[in-house]
């Protein structure tokens, strides 16, 4: 194999200390394996199993592993060279993972975005990568993502390629790409970053969170071990393949590791998952906790046989106890709750813990070299059981963000470890109890949302003095986007302002779901706006 020919990429990354990376290899957590490999693996161990579920029929390992060779060689050919960043913005459809795979086989850095992701979100991040490609899809429902990428295109300088699963207008069709293996794929360092999340966008606009092979793939294993999935599985990505949670927690990462097989879901509504379920015997997936419950409703009025669901994964937002106790008698299969970031730090429940525990905690962390510590507002230690923000590192958590070294200094201590953001309470037991956030987000039905970057869209509109977001708990959301405005002038209508900020660019799942007019914001004794009071308000 030929080495990976640039380097540039690793400007601005952060990478794990040198002296913690061999105490992670040398104790086994790191398997000096690139994810591109794991699927090699799977073909070589079981060609013949079926890999990827699709109403046309199975893709086998050894097919799924073919087209993953030809899409790396197709990519290659277009110029696209190893550690160059390419934006993915697919729907759930078998595609993403010969695209992802592809990606990754040819050293390539695929940044996963969020269908619901628009310009403002794809330009930002698509600069910050400095991507040279953008894959999409045509269409998903009634949104035409060729119209966003000749917007982004031109507010893009290193943008070279547009690539469309479907009709390709202008663009280049997806299908085209692919070719037949000539000579050997560039070697790809394990120690090296595979691919790019995105983060929740807590501050401002979001973040990227670059995951090395060897970290990635150790947390989809570990993840697939604590899950007990086996190679007779069938994983159901029923949230955005590009989100953690459905990617390797364990998802279709952890699926592969084992030989498993996956299915993806673009509507996640229970009448399209029951009959998936039903159809490809699927028994593993993972949710948010307003489809949890609207899952655990639905058996009453779906007829559906579900009796091949296994267990259902919980996360993205706390599970209120109360729905938390209801999944199992509704669904007949176990609950486990997830509780993580993409950033690193997983706590899962266990399948054999006790009905108290999954249905009232958050889980405890995945891996014997999670470091966590509780701390309050000056970062000191608090006593055992107390409420605190966590903080944690560990051989599958990042040391910084990518290309964000103020927010790194903010966002990490000295000694390396991430501050979360969220207020917990750790048992004896090791369990979390998540009980809040001390960042400035709304998590609204597990889409992280900036209040921060939220107003400064807010602050364009005209005679908008001031802009205070908020989140509103809601009973199905968890928590709905509340904005709170003083204007000079006529006070524009939540219509008006849900078509400005989608005019802006901005994602259907920031924009608010209550708008009301102050004529002033209420403020701390030290000036800033009081959040607690505007939600005392509603």
């Amino acid at each position: 194999m030929t080495s990976t020919s640039t380097s540039a990429h690793r400007d601005g990354y952060v990478p794990f200390p040198a002296a913690a990376a061999a105490e992670y290899r040398s104790a086994g957590y790191w398997a000096g394996r690139a994810i591109g490999d794991l699927l090699t693996d799977a073909a070589r161990r079981a060609p013949a199993a079926p890999a990827v579920l699709t109403d046309a029929g199975p893709w086998s390992y050894a097919d799924l592993d073919a087209a993953a060779d030809r899409m790396a060689h197709g990519l290659l050919a277009l110029g696209i060279a190893p550690g160059d960043r390419v934006v993915v913005q697919l729907p759930n459809v078998p595609e993403f993972a010969t695209v992802l795979f592809g990606l990754l086989r040819a050293g390539i850095i695929p940044v996963l975005t969020l269908p619901a992701h628009r310009r403002a979100e794809i330009e930002h991040l698509a600069n910050l990568a400095e991507a040279v490609a953008y894959v999409i899809a045509d269409e998903l429902g009634d949104f035409d993502y060729r119209a966003l990428a000749a917007e982004v295109r031109p507010a893009v300088p290193t943008l070279r390629h547009v690539l469309v699963l479907g009709s390709p207008g202008e663009f280049t069709a997806l299908s085209a790409v692919p070719r037949e293996p000539s000579g050997e794929l560039p070697a790809v360092d394990p120690s090296d970053i595979a691919l790019m999340l995105v983060s929740g966008g807590t501050t401002g606009l979001p973040k990227l969170i670059a995951r090395t092979h060897e970290d990635y793939a150790y947390n989809a294993a570990a993840s697939a071990g604590i899950t007990r999935l086996t190679a007779d599985d069938v994983y159901l990505a029923t949230l955005p393949a590009a989100h953690n949670f459905p990617l390797a927690c364990p998802g279709i990462l952890g699926a592969v590791t084992v030989g498993a097989a996956f299915t993806f879901l673009t509507d996640p509504s229970p009448e399209s998952a029951f009959a998936v379920i039903e159809r490809h015997r699927v028994t593993v997936t993972a949710l948010v906790p307003p489809l949890a419950q609207l899952w655990t409703a639905a058996v009453e009025w779906e007829e559906a046989d579900l009796s091949s669901l296994r267990l259902l994964q919980v996360g993205g937002a706390r599970l209120a106890d109360v729905n938390a106790r209801e999944v199992t008698p509704a669904l007949g299969c176990t609950l486990q709750q997830v509780f993580g970031m993409a950033e690193g730090l997983i706590n899962y429940t266990r399948l054999d813990d006790s009905s108290e525990l999954i249905c009232t905690t958050q889980g405890r962390p995945m891996s014997p070299a999670d470091e966590l510590r509780v701390v309050d507002e000056n970062g000191v230690d608090v006593e055992p059981g107390s409420e605190g923000e966590l903080l944690t590192r560990g051989p599958y958590t990042i040391n910084g963000y990518y290309r964000a070294p103020e927010h790194n200094a903010r966002a990490f201590t000295p000694d390396g470890f991430y501050r979360s953001g969220d207020l917990v309470r750790r048992l004896p037991s090791g369990h979390l109890i998540v009980s809040g956030r001390i960042k400035d987000v709304i998590n609204r039905g597990g889409e992280n949302v900036s209040c921060d970057e939220l107003e400064e869209h807010l602050l364009a509109y005209p005679g908008v003095r001031h802009a205070a977001a908020v989140g509103l708990a809601d009973a199905v959301l968890g928590e709905k986007v509340g904005v709170v405005l003083v204007v000079s002038g006529a006070m524009p209508s939540l219509t008006e302002i849900k078509t400005f900020l989608t005019g802006r660019g901005l994602a259907t799942y920031k924009l608010p779901d209550v708008l009301r007019q102050a004529e002033t914001l209420p403020v701390t004794a030290v000036g800033k706006i009081d959040k607690k009071v505007l939600r005392e308000q509603g």
